[in-house]
């Protein structure tokens, strides 16, 4: 648990940079600092590892004040990633990971072993070991930077922006990634961001900072897009807050028996044209009009694929389900299991209906398999 009690840090005659920060980082959970340029969100994350000294106030980790700490020994003790990585060109990728192990004393084949393990949990090739940091792309970059900050097992985490710096697609790749490593080792984590979605999707509590470093909130990525604490908090989390809070709404609607053909049968008539296609797993592939060959019957091709439409997992969200429905170009959402088989498929319509009705999160246990529906 990291605990910063009435934290301030100022430079010299100049303006205040963090004011009086008071907030709690649970143990095994990640607390995300966002606010706007200027608001001392990555001052904050410096003070506890005393990169940067705080002019005020205490920072404890599980007890014990960080200035009791000597500050290379807490260093080691701490994952530390920023953007881009932060990686020693001049080095390797296996002596990139093992660099903290090595300070601690590890031997160079324990130091080596655990940097194999530990490029495989983040999802990288093994082979990457002997490369250097300018012969991956940024994600893999990303990627050993989480490795690294792993590498002697700490309980606590620093992270500051680390998936700014990758495109849209690869960032939300990292950020599952990242989920999945959490769920598995429940670090205690401080994450900053200035990219409020990024901190409603990741966060487990989510502190809102004003400019000057002043906390205007503190709460749940529920709490904080149902009841923002003031104007500055609503206008920060933005318009869009309605539609973002469905995220944690557990899906309660009809699911419906949807057609469906493979690669290289004939597609069936459907009254509206549309035909869901599948792998032989029953893995959704894409949408096909079943009259894209002007009435002849020709089985389906790859070619005849119209992809777009977004998959919602069975006892998600109700957002993931509505977005599903929305961006779907036959207007209906597929529904599919943990091992993204067809369930069915969801209409927009009934999906807002439910929201409507204002079906309680805990009408449902999320695990339950949804009820379907003849259409």
């Amino acid at each position: 648990m990291i605990t910063l009690d009435g934290v301030t840090k100022r430079y010299g005659d100049g303006p205040t940079v963090v004011d009086d920060l008071s907030l709690t980082a649970p143990q095994g959970k990640i607390t995300v600092l966002v606010g706007p340029s200027g608001c001392g969100k990555t001052t904050t994350l410096r003070m506890v590892n005393r990169m940067v000294e705080r002019t005020s106030g205490t920072i404890t980790i599980d007890g014990r004040d960080v200035l009791d700490c000597d500050p290379a020994e807490l260093r080691r003790g701490i994952g530390y990633v920023i953007q881009h990585g932060g990686l020693f060109p001049h080095h390797d990728i296996e002596r990139n990971i093992s660099t903290v192990p090595l300070l601690l004393g590890w031997s160079r084949a324990k130091a080596r072993s655990r940097a194999l393990e530990l490029l495989e949990l983040v999802g990288l090739d093994p082979s990457l070991a002997r490369r250097y940091p300018s012969q991956l792309s940024g994600g893999q970059q990303q990627r050993v930077g989480v490795a690294r900050a792993l590498a002697a097992d700490p309980p606590v985490m620093l992270m500051d922006e680390p998936f700014s710096a990758v495109d849209p697609v690869v960032r939300a790749q990292l950020q599952d990634e990242f989920l999945r490593l959490q769920d598995d080792l429940g670090k205690t984590i401080i994450f900053v961001t200035h990219d409020i979605d990024e901190a409603i999707r990741l966060g487990d509590q989510v502190a809102v900072l004003r400019v000057g470093g002043r906390l205007a909130q503190l709460a749940t990525p529920h709490e904080l897009l149902t009841h923002p604490a003031d104007g500055f908090v609503a206008d920060f989390v933005g318009r869009d807050r309605g539609y973002r809070a469905l995220g944690f709404t557990a899906q309660h609607f009809p699911v419906h028996e949807e057609v469906s053909a493979r690669l290289g049968e004939i597609a069936p008539t459907t009254s509206d044209g549309w035909v869901l296609v599948v792998d032989h797993d029953d893995r959704p592939l894409g949408w096909a009009r079943d009259d894209r060959r002007k009435g002849e019957s020709a089985p389906l091709h790859e070619s005849d694929l119209v992809l777009g439409g977004t998959l919602a997992a069975q006892g998600g969200s109700m957002r993931a389900a509505l977005d599903a429905a929305l961006s779907s170009p036959s207007g209906r959402g597929v529904i599919v299991d943990d091992d993204g088989r067809l369930l069915g498929t969801c209409r927009a319509a009934e999906v807002i209906a439910a929201v409507e009705a204002g079906t309680p999160d805990a009408a449902r246990d999320p695990g339950e398999p949804e009820p379907v529906a003849s259409s």
